[in-house]
């Protein structure tokens, strides 16, 4: 594993372990996790624990063409019984996917200091987000990082059934106009596997964001 000093740089994305841990340390400065993105890693820890830089193997992304919208979803989509807005509120985006209890885990990684990091890509145009609304209440959203054609999805959260994903199947839904080529979902996920995300070897990720 490599510890990260004050020098912007990161190893080759190779040398991360079994696990897909590439670095620790280092600091989450725009320019770090600009860097950090393009380059294929990204940062997750749990609060009180050093930075950890993550480039896994398989990788897990969805080919826009493949995404899976069930007959189910379809029929809640066409009630219109949601609004979806784009980059509206950002920073409440991301505090309430910092505060959704999720299974299997007893905390959150977005720290207090992840927000404020995100929040400074969202102003200068990098970090975005996918509002859901019902009844003028944000009910849900997702937020990531967009690298031009390709979007890494960092979290989702819904505070009633399906607005994550609405808010997911909005944002494929967009980017496919936007000609992008690629969602990056990082590791696996069974709610997503059932949006037709799917692994793929990480080699394979690097070429598609190398091309970007």
């Amino acid at each position: 594993m490599y510890y990260l000093s004050k020098n912007l740089y990161f190893p080759d994305v190779s040398q991360a372990n079994r696990d897909g841990i590439l670095a620790i340390g280092g600091d989450l400065s725009v320019e770090r996790l600009l860097l950090a993105y393009k380059s294929g890693i990204f940062p997750w820890f749990e609060q009180g624990d050093p930075i950890l830089w993550w480039s896994p193997n398989p990788r897990m992304v969805l080919f826009l063409d493949e995404l899976i919208v069930s007959k189910s979803m379809r029929n809640i989509l066409n009630k219109n019984s949601f609004t979806v807005t784009f980059n509206k509120i950002f920073r409440d985006v991301i505090s309430n996917c910092q505060k959704v209890k999720r299974d299997g885990q007893n905390g959150t990684w977005i720290t207090n200091d992840m927000i404020e990091a995100y929040v400074k890509l969202h102003e200068i145009g990098i970090a975005k987000s996918v509002e859901v609304w019902q009844n003028d209440k944000l009910v849900g959203g997702l937020y990531g990082i967009d690298l031009g054609q390709v979007f890494c999805g960092e979290s989702m959260f819904s505070l009633v059934s399906n607005a994550s994903k609405v808010a997911f199947i909005a944002l494929v839904e967009k980017l496919k106009k936007e000609n992008y080529k690629l969602v990056d979902c990082q590791v696996y996920n069974p709610h997503l596997e059932s949006l037709g995300c799917r692994e793929i070897e990480r080699n394979a990720f690097m070429k598609i964001l190398q091309e970007n």
